[in-house]
């Protein structure tokens, strides 16, 4: 026996057969007398209602708009910048026998979520201002806006020079797949008028916002010597200092990688071996490319410190170039070079962020020779 569906319209069964006939007549009003659309009883929130316990009709597979809404940020960060980012509290102290000044970092309160989950994975930075060489840093703590750290730092200082330092404080959020976010910073100076100093001094500070323009990614040191003779341009890595942490705990797994660029294409690429868990990494690994001396003052060096992931792919932390074409230090450590040969010049390189491809991959400059052999 056949089945011949019918559209329930409130306590009526239509036949599709009468629905069609009823939607071929003319004029809105025989529609209307027919489904009895007159009657204010009969209204789409009925409708809802039915569908609702039934599960039929216009309540199945209805799109919830809610559900999709991502949160936004913007607002929240636009009304902190006139203001704080939360308050780090920490204690000072200074040791007048060894001579140094003792910071320990407590917590930070009501920071302001950098996630769109609505929490941040927040770390602190420390300088003693105007040395930056000297940096500290805290553990990252995952997923909280109210992180309690307890860690202890040194800032080894004689007490007569505390009156033109400042302590820095750099408060981050912690990103694994993308440059770290800065939610703001602190500054303590004029020491010696702060209160129970040089005893233990707990303070409680706003964090003020900054922007995140200027980011402290670390410094490399190499040395650049050429051999004319033998067409032979040596690059030694010594070290890395106050690298950027990249992973969870803190720290990176840093390594070095050297490609020989000419008119924009890589020609050649090598890499130093990679130090586990550390953020000052030391070398004293040779890099070797031979280069004729008509060839030269072609060819330039991008050199990138990388950091290993066991898991993904490997991240740049940052990089730094030398050559004639580089820009301050890198055409002046490349001149130098050039000036003192078969003499090794070393230089500290700040290390800056990547912005994209350092050039083609795998071809060769049509004007560089084949170097004579050594």
């Amino acid at each position: 026996m056949g089945f011949t569906p019918t559209l329930v319209c409130r306590d009526r069964l239509l036949n599709p057969r009468l629905l069609v006939s009823l939607m071929s007549e003319i004029g809105q009003g025989t529609i209307r007398r027919h489904m009895n659309l007159s009657n204010p009883d009969f209204n789409v929130a009925q409708f809802q209602r039915q569908d609702s316990i039934t599960g039929m009709g216009l309540g199945l597979g209805r799109l919830k708009p809610e559900l999709y809404k991502q949160r936004s940020l913007e607002g929240d960060e636009g009304s902190r910048r006139g203001g704080g980012c939360g308050r780090l509290c920490f204690i000072l102290k200074f040791d007048c026998d060894l001579e140094q000044l003792i910071v320990k970092i407590h917590k930070a309160e009501d920071l302001p979520a950098k996630d769109f989950s609505g929490t941040s994975d927040p770390y602190v930075k420390i300088y003693l201002l105007p040395d930056r060489q000297t940096k500290h840093q805290t553990k990252v703590h995952r997923k909280t806006l109210n992180p309690v750290f307890d860690e202890v730092f040194l800032f080894p200082v004689e007490y007569s020079e505390l009156p033109e330092r400042k302590l820095h404080f750099s408060v981050y959020d912690f990103d694994r797949f993308s440059r770290h976010d800065i939610i703001g910073q602190v500054v303590v100076d004029n020491f010696l008028d702060l209160e129970d100093f040089p005893r233990e001094t707990k303070l409680c500070r706003e964090i003020q916002y900054v922007s995140t323009d200027n980011v402290d990614l670390g410094d490399l040191m190499f040395s650049l010597c050429y051999l004319p003779t033998a067409g032979r341009l040596t690059i030694t890595m010594i070290k890395a200092r106050n690298l950027k942490a990249m992973d969870i705990t803190g720290a990176s797994d840093p390594y070095v990688k050297v490609s020989l660029m000419c008119e924009g294409r890589r020609l050649k690429k090598r890499k130093t071996s990679t130090k586990r868990n550390t953020l000052n990494p030391v070398y004293n690994e040779a890099i070797v490319f031979d280069v004729p001396p008509e060839n030269i003052e072609q060819i330039s060096l991008s050199i990138a410190v990388m950091d290993y992931d066991r898991v993904g792919h490997n991240e740049v932390i940052g990089i730094c170039r030398v050559g004639n074409d580089a820009d301050n230090l890198g055409r002046a450590h490349w001149s130098e070079m050039l000036t003192c040969p078969r003499k090794p010049v070393a230089h500290w390189h700040p290390i800056v962020e990547y912005q994209g491809t350092t050039g083609s991959q795998g071809g060769s400059c049509n004007s560089l020779k084949t170097p004579p052999s050594p």
